[in-house]
């Protein structure tokens, strides 16, 4: 069944350009002019993925994308962020409002398509089962379990869910703060650097297994779970 992709953004230009590519790519394409009509889309229909603009008439991307990443309804849904502001900053405030991907306009269709294509590959890495699968380490949120090479792993309940989110989102890198809100919550109380502690027991878990080296330091940012050397 084809991927059914959101477009949100103002300008009938983008609009019509993004469903022209997007249709020829093979995906279903739905389109929103604002923030109040995209969330009557995404009530209707759940989308695959979201392109959301960050300039928007009735309320800014970058808020729309947060509120879409605190419901528990959507927050799983893949968001990229379109933008014509290139800084650094910028690109920095789009990833931390929960966007997956950041792309600056202009920019070239085929790039745009091949991002898509990655991004729905990460979060599509679940087996017919429903488990989280990568190489010979498979994640199955039923059971609870985690099995390496045909052998169990044991973990515990914070390394468990921080396995699972890295699983969910790879090659995505995650500052120590997005990790608590996302792995503790906003109303838990954690320093950062407890992040640092259940991530080395989480490499040291995976280690007999060489799958410690998924588990990636990013310097001065955080952390990603990748299957891509460092």
């Amino acid at each position: 069944m084809p991927k059914e992709i959101l477009v949100v953004d103002d300008e009938q230009a983008i609009r019509t350009m993004l469903g022209y590519t997007l249709r020829r790519s093979d995906y279903v394409c739905r389109e929103a002019m604002d923030v109040t009509t995209a969330r009557a889309q995404v009530a209707e229909r759940r989308p695959d993925l979201m392109l959301i603009d960050w300039m928007l008439p009735d309320l800014s991307g970058l808020t729309f994308t947060r509120q879409l990443k605190s419901d528990a309804a959507t927050r799983d849904i893949p968001i990229i962020m379109l933008s014509a502001r290139a800084s650094e900053q910028d690109k920095v405030m789009g990833l931390e409002s929960g966007a997956d991907d950041y792309v600056t306009k202009p920019f070239s269709p085929r790039e745009l398509m091949a991002r898509i294509a990655s991004l729905l590959r990460r979060v599509s890495r679940t087996n017919e089962d429903g488990c989280l699968e990568i190489e010979e380490l498979v994640l199955d949120p039923q059971s609870h379990r985690v099995i390496a090479c045909g052998i169990f792993v044991p973990l515990g309940p914070t390394e468990f869910k921080l396995l699972e989110f890295f699983m969910s989102h790879i090659d995505r890198v995650f500052t120590r703060a997005q990790l608590l809100d996302r792995i503790w919550g906003e109303r838990v109380y954690v320093s950062e650097r407890s992040v640092d502690v259940h991530i080395l027991r989480l490499r040291q878990a995976l280690s007999p297994f060489k799958y410690d080296r998924f588990v990636q330091t990013v310097r001065n940012s955080g952390y990603r779970f990748s299957t891509v050397p460092e």
